[in-house]
């Protein structure tokens, strides 16, 4: 019924997180009946993104350069180095701008059935940070998920051994909640309150 090219179409928004068939099929839809308004200024804004916007070598960032805008910025502290899970935690604490350290975005969390392991996770990096920069705190901003504290526990491991505070998010955090739909507020009584692991 409905042309490969369109369904492709769909197929391809469907695979969007937090977007079914259905709601996928409006979007196609819209798409194509305001390509002038709609869908020509998205093909060229995904273009412009997929040829000028790169991952941060040193945290895991996205932007324009590498290192990124934040890494680069000599106003922040170049000691403390927040452990996010995703670059959606990290935007989540530059809304709130009361963070003013470096980031180290992880990529994921440890998952058995999601396939992802201790490698597929960005931690070599920050064991080098660890190594060959001057870092005294280590602040674990994981999501209070079964994944986000054995993630946290295991690195935890890892890093303990080297000269630095290791500290994590308190209260404020839902139990099974993502920090990136966290509000300001939430969010910042819980940075505010992070207590030290070991």
């Amino acid at each position: 019924m409905i042309g490969s090219e369109i369904d492709n179409l769909i197929i391809a928004i469907a695979k969007l997180p937090g977007l079914g068939r259905r709601s996928a099929q409006r979007i196609a839809l819209h798409l194509l009946k305001n390509k002038e308004f709609s869908l020509h200024p998205l093909v060229k804004s995904l273009q412009e993104a997929d040829g000028k916007i790169v991952d941060c070598v040193d945290c895991g960032n996205i932007d324009m350069t590498s290192p990124c805008s934040i890494c680069r910025d000599h106003k922040r502290d170049k000691k403390s180095i927040c452990l996010v899970q995703d670059i959606s935690d990290l935007w989540a604490f530059e809304r709130t701008g009361f963070y003013k350290g470096l980031y180290h975005v992880l990529g994921g969390a440890l998952s058995a059935i999601d396939g992802i392991g201790i490698d597929e996770l960005n931690l070599n990096s920050l064991i080098n940070k660890l190594e060959k920069k001057q870092i005294k705190e280590v602040i674990f901003a994981l999501g209070a998920t079964i994944e986000g504290q054995t993630t946290s526990h295991v690195i935890v491991d890892k890093i303990q051994k080297y000269n630095v505070e290791i500290t994590r998010l308190a209260q404020g955090v839902p139990i099974g909640g993502e920090v990136h739909y966290l509000d300001e507020n939430t969010l910042n009584a819980a940075f505010q309150a992070r207590k030290k692991i070991t």
